[in-house]
């Protein structure tokens, strides 16, 4: 879970100056947590405490109003609301990540992504973009290579992972959908060599830059054990003392494997 926080905070700085460069800084003054962050702890949260997915939703969003939030959902947040609305931005697949970890079987990591899609994502592509990137963590926590995961989710969600990035990127531009960000997100893991490569792939196809770093972090996590200690300090050093001791309850009771600094 920490892999979606650090590739959101690394990207934070690029989503208004994007770059097609893998040669950058990891961390600035400017690099911050954005909403990615925030609704991804929420979730997480949620599955700690047994708490609806949208109720925590709506708790955190209250808690960090200026996170930088979708127009539609922060409308949503701050009503009465309980419906979804439909959407199909990558606003499910940002936040995820902690059903692909909480989670012990298939099925049922499928069945709470799409349960945690769809207070606000119930359109189909808003469904699948989050189910796509659970399962892809889920594999990658199993210990599956990367052949094996490609395949199910080029076959499974009917998106297209052989186009590489190099052809990608020149022409690839902002998209907020899941159809338009997710697939890409997981290319970047994809032809990742390691969890920094990963992000910098993100990161340099220009595009809605934390998000689709946030996905490809998610993945590199789980799939290469793990993220650097350094990268992981300067990322909890950004997050404010309640959000921290969420990300480590998180970790003592799901991942417990994985130490992480302690701030």
């Amino acid at each position: 879970m920490l892999g979606a926080i650090s590739g959101d905070i690394i990207g934070s700085r690029f989503e208004a100056r994007p770059t097609k460069s893998k040669d950058f800084d990891l961390f600035t003054q400017d690099c911050r947590f954005t909403d990615d962050s925030v609704l991804t702890i929420a979730l997480a949260d949620s599955l700690l405490n047994s708490v609806p997915y949208s109720q925590n939703l709506k708790t955190f969003y209250a808690r960090y109003p200026h996170a930088g939030y979708g127009g539609t959902f922060a409308v949503w947040a701050a009503s009465t609301q309980t419906d979804p609305y439909y959407s199909f931005g990558n606003g499910s697949a940002m936040r995820v990540s902690p059903v692909g970890w909480f989670f012990s079987d298939e099925q049922t990591v499928l069945d709470q992504a799409r349960d945690s899609a769809a207070v606000t994502h119930d359109h189909p592509e808003g469904i699948k973009g989050a189910q796509a990137v659970a399962l892809g963590l889920f594999l990658a926590r199993q210990g599956r290579d990367k052949s094996e995961i490609r395949d199910r989710l080029q076959d499974g969600f009917g998106y297209d992972l052989q186009t590489p990035l190099e052809r990608i990127r020149p022409g690839y531009s902002f998209d907020v959908t899941c159809q338009g960000s997710v697939p890409q997100a997981i290319t970047a893991f994809l032809e990742s060599t390691d969890f920094e490569d990963a992000v910098r792939n993100a990161v340099s196809l220009g595009g809605d830059s934390d998000t689709q770093a946030c996905m490809a972090g998610a993945l590199a996590e789980a799939y290469y054990g793990g993220i650097p200690p350094a990268i992981a300090e300067q990322s909890l050093h950004r997050l404010d003392e309640f959000l921290r001791r969420l990300v480590y309850a998180f970790y003592a009771s799901v991942i417990p494997n994985q130490e992480l600094p302690q701030i």
